[in-house]
């Protein structure tokens, strides 16, 4: 069997910044520390809720770097290395581990996108040039391209790519590929509206944006899964449905990072092209955090 990165919540961590854009470290080895504290099984660095769309190289490795440092190897970093790029993703793979992370999140090529022999093409050039397991990121909502179950069967092949984040939202597909890859290919939910559903055809965990705000109760849903409590579990997933609604009801990370500011942590805000919320969706925000205790 596969080395397994993690089971359970990894947070797809925000990456807090001040006023100017410039990232604060200092935020930022707090919240790590409170992650770490309240649960959560692994992070995940400079992935879409980290803003990775606008660090630039020197940003993406420090942050990266940073993260290594506090988490001192008590959870596992996973450092989100992906690029429409090919020979760039290798590159910053290589340096993400070099600073110490764990293992490696690749978003599928955005924009100029490809078909599914370049996304095997792809994954394989990266999978065999690297040394540490690599968790394949299918989110075509944002690049436009989707992972196909069959793909998954070859990617599986590689001992290297041990897992996938679906956010493809296609419960039918993520049946197809557990029923392709069996255990060569672990898979999370990509999407906190569907944790306990993929977990129920075989997934284990989830790379969550709802554990930014609600790390134990994120931990908890899943923990509660794993240990046959599926009822229980079921009823967590559908009491933090209406705040898991809001913390989408924008781009994402804007309203995860309004919703921590709310909550008086220090994140700051995105970097442009995002902005902030309207003040209606705000408010709503605020109070589906309200109702669940959280403020």
């Amino acid at each position: 069997m596969k080395k397994r990165v993690f089971t359970g919540v990894a947070t797809a961590l925000v990456t807090p910044m001040f006023s100017d854009g410039t990232v604060n470290y200092e935020a930022l080895d707090t919240i790590i520390e409170d992650q770490i504290q309240k649960g959560v099984d692994a992070l995940v660095i400079c992935g879409t809720t980290g803003e990775a769309a606008t660090l630039n190289h020197e940003d993406h490795v420090k942050v990266i770097a940073a993260a290594v440092k506090k988490t001192a190897g008590r959870i596992p970093i996973i450092a989100g290395t992906g690029s429409n790029d090919t020979a760039y993703s290798v590159e910053l793979s290589n340096e993400a581990l070099a600073v110490g992370a764990d293992a490696l999140l690749l978003v599928t090529p955005y924009y100029n996108k490809t078909s599914q022999a370049g996304l095997i093409a792809h994954y394989t050039y990266i999978a065999d040039r690297v040394d540490a397991p690599i968790i394949l990121y299918n989110v075509p909502s944002r690049t436009g391209v989707n992972i196909l179950p069959e793909t998954y069967a070859q990617l599986a092949k590689h001992p290297n790519i041990v897992a996938a984040k679906e956010a493809n939202g296609d419960i039918a597909s993520v049946i197809k590929t557990r029923a392709l890859c069996g255990d060569n290919l672990d898979i999370y939910s990509g999407n906190d509206d569907q944790i306990i559903p993929i977990m129920s055809v075989g997934g284990i965990g989830v790379i969550s944006v709802l554990s930014n705000v609600a790390p134990t109760e994120t931990h908890n849903m899943c923990q509660l899964y794993l240990d046959g409590k599926v009822k229980e579990a079921a009823d967590m997933q559908i009491k933090y449905i209406d705040l898991i609604n809001a913390l989408f009801s924008d781009v994402n990370p804007i309203p995860v990072k309004e919703a921590m500011d709310i909550m008086g942590y220090e994140v700051g805000p995105c970097r442009l092209p995002l902005v902030k919320m309207s003040d209606a969706k705000h408010e709503a925000l605020k109070a589906e955090l309200k109702k669940v205790n959280l403020i």
